[in-house]
């Protein structure tokens, strides 16, 4: 950050600082969307973070609902998108584990990230806590499809088999959950002996079958590690086994999805290689399966 960004960021931080006794811990990030700025509440390690768009902010307002349950522990948090948020303090990186033959683990510890963010919306125990009411202003997973349409008009081929398929599944969604939106490598981090804990969600309401498809186009759109079918064959039984998923149901997930990132990636006039060819694998299993 240059000294005018760093003079901005101390004035957006301030008040937050002296709010909630914190003292900064490192230098300023910023994002498109968000600034952050490492610091400690005592001797607690925290984040905080200030959301600076509404998707942001909706984002926090979804940290703060889960409160730690499979998500980052939240200390603290103001409805302006304003979130503070425990640290992770491990050296583990799912990212890596997927670079150094350690993507079956990673796949299953995703897994498991995932089935402890959704249990809140299942119903199932809370540990004694109060059950809190859903976030407000959560996207559906239909709204959230839209931007796939237009690309798949004007591309064809793949994109519009992705569509065809999106358009079956959204509205015969089963089981809905407040989602996570954006399950990734980076996204669940290494918080030692509270486990692997996810950050940064979006605000999306839906199919929780959509987390665990999240997973197929990761962890970087630039390696090509996922177009091997012997990896998408692994991950596939590794979330039908972790998870009481239909197999076709998953499947058609995968395809729908990696159909609307890659539309993203393509409306950026990017290509969206890896994401094609994650939606040509689960055309591939589609047609074996029918």
């Amino acid at each position: 950050m240059n000294s005018q960004a760093c003079a901005e960021g101390a004035d957006i931080f301030a008040p937050f600082l002296t709010r909630w006794n914190l003292a900064a811990d490192g230098n300023p990030v910023a994002t498109h969307s968000s600034r952050l700025l490492p610091v400690r509440q005592g001797t607690t390690p925290a984040m905080l973070k200030i959301a600076l768009e509404p998707e942001e902010q909706a984002g926090c307002a979804v940290m703060a609902w889960w409160n730690g349950r499979g998500a980052a522990p939240v200390l603290a948090y103001d409805p302006s998108g304003a979130l503070l948020m425990e640290r992770a303090g491990g050296a583990r990186s799912l990212a890596q584990f997927a670079r150094t033959r350690r993507d079956a683990e990673a796949t299953r510890i995703l897994c498991g990230a995932v089935a402890r963010l959704h249990r809140l919306s299942l119903g199932h125990s809370t540990g004694g806590l109060s059950r809190p009411s859903r976030p407000q202003n959560l996207v559906p997973l239909d709204i959230w499809f839209q931007d796939l349409a237009p690309i798949a008009r004007m591309q064809g081929g793949i994109l519009g088999e992705c569509q065809r398929v999106a358009d079956r599944i959204l509205p015969v969604q089963r089981d809905i959950v407040v989602l996570h939106g954006d399950i990734h490598h980076d996204n669940v981090l290494d918080f030692e002996a509270r486990g692997w804990l996810a950050i940064d969600p979006k605000r999306l309401i839906g199919e929780r079958a959509f987390d665990y498809a999240n997973i197929f186009c990761n962890p970087d759109p630039d390696w090509d590690i996922e177009t091997a079918p012997r990896l998408f064959d692994q991950r596939l039984e590794i979330v039908l086994d972790e998870t009481d998923l239909d197999r076709r149901w998953l499947v058609s997930w995968i395809m729908a999805w990696a159909g609307l990132s890659a539309a993203w990636f393509i409306g950026d006039n990017q290509s969206g290689a890896v994401d094609l060819a994650i939606a040509r694998l689960a055309a591939a299993e589609l047609a074996r399966l029918s």
